[in-house]
């Protein structure tokens, strides 16, 4: 193809893209300002911590994309308490704090499992603290948050402007709103890379 086939190529392509824009063609990425439904029967949240984004699900289908902050070092996973990372891993929502000074808190069951185990290995925790976590963890209760792994992580409001918190995941102050009407305690969440 020539310069000038590329261009007016290039030009249709530009030209139907903006007629379906036009013609209301059905938009593939529900961005922050999509109207959540009325009911969300499976709801479960995927945080994509290289791309600053949580996302809400109903079971397979994806409701909404927010732009979310994470900890303020953003390498690697979270491994003892005050490395202001947020950690990776598959969690749940094990707290609600609706009077929380970040607007409102969504608490996540960490330390999971897995941490507990390298918390063990490297001798982070004992014994009891082990079993507590994985104990908490088969109750589906929140976990212990204050030992050497750290805790208290959640989703929480304040602003996604940059990367600020200790660790957790924070969105708008709006966001944290509609996230708090969606989610119960026992819901999914799912950090990754």
């Amino acid at each position: 193809m020539t310069g000038g086939r590329k261009v007016a190529a290039a030009a249709a392509l530009a030209g139907a893209l903006g007629l379906a824009a036009v013609l209301g063609m059905r938009r593939t990425d529900p961005g922050p300002e999509a109207p959540l439904p009325d009911r969300i029967e499976a709801p479960r949240v995927v945080i994509r911590r290289g791309a600053r984004v949580l996302e809400l699900y109903d079971g397979g289908r994806l409701l909404k994309r927010y732009p979310a902050a994470m900890g303020s070092r953003a390498e690697g996973d979270k491994e003892r308490e005050g490395d202001r990372t947020t950690p990776l891993g598959d969690f749940y929502v094990c707290t609600r704090n609706e009077k929380s000074r970040f607007h409102r808190f969504l608490g996540l069951s960490y330390p999971a499992p897995e941490d507990a185990e390298r918390g063990l290995r490297a001798g982070m925790i004992g014994r009891r603290e082990h079993s507590e976590i994985l104990e908490a963890h088969r109750r589906r209760v929140r976990p212990p948050w204050k030992t050497a792994l750290g805790g208290e992580v959640g989703i929480h409001g304040g602003g996604a402007g940059r990367d600020w918190t200790l660790g957790c995941i924070a969105v708008s102050n709006g966001h944290v709103e509609e996230l708090w009407r969606a989610l119960r305690m026992g819901d999914p969440v799912t950090i990754v890379p």
